[in-house]
């Protein structure tokens, strides 16, 4: 099956962004996005799309999290619920849910959010480790935490949480 095309509109600024690293200050962009009342900053250089959400191609013996599959200009890409992936509380997708298609060390995958919102450039210096806490989110997947203005980001390790190992793919 093939993949709508990619958002416009008020994406259409966010993604415009995709693929610069550094500014001019040093520090880095994220990515934000919304799952449940938190949000949370990837690395801008991961990200290679945003997508409305398709109803995937269910796979067979996959973890409950892997949605599917989808075929995205004929690359076969896995499809995960960041919100399953993290044991948080399932929720029906809405309008602003949206997949985040990002290339990980070389592969492709799919990350369902409730929502995304802009572009934050964030300096390493700024990111302070996260509590350890025995709590939904494995501290394997965070970097740390970050304010800026009001608002407090839980910068993502998406290496991490998307890895081969962690969707259970074999290579």
């Amino acid at each position: 099956m093939d993949a709508p095309n990619s958002l416009s509109n008020p994406l259409a600024a966010i993604a415009g962004g995709v693929g610069a690293a550094n500014t001019a200050g040093g520090g880095s962009q994220y990515l934000t996005l919304r799952l449940g009342s938190e949000e949370y900053a990837i690395d801008i250089l991961r990200v290679q799309e945003i997508r409305s959400y398709e109803e995937p191609t269910r796979m067979i013996n996959s973890p409950d999290f892997i949605k599917g599959v989808i075929n995205l200009r004929g690359v076969i890409v896995p499809i995960a619920d960041l919100r399953l992936k993290l044991g948080l509380e399932k929720v029906a997708y809405d309008d602003f849910t949206v997949v985040i298609i990002l290339n990980i060390l070389g592969t492709v995958v799919g990350a369902v959010v409730d929502s995304v919102a802009d572009v934050v450039t964030l300096n390493d210096q700024d990111i302070r480790p996260a509590p350890q806490f025995d709590s939904a989110v494995d501290s394997r997947f965070i970097t740390g935490l970050v304010k800026t203005g009001e608002r407090t980001l839980i910068v993502m390790k998406v290496e991490a949480l998307l890895s081969h190992a962690e969707l259970g793919m074999v290579v």
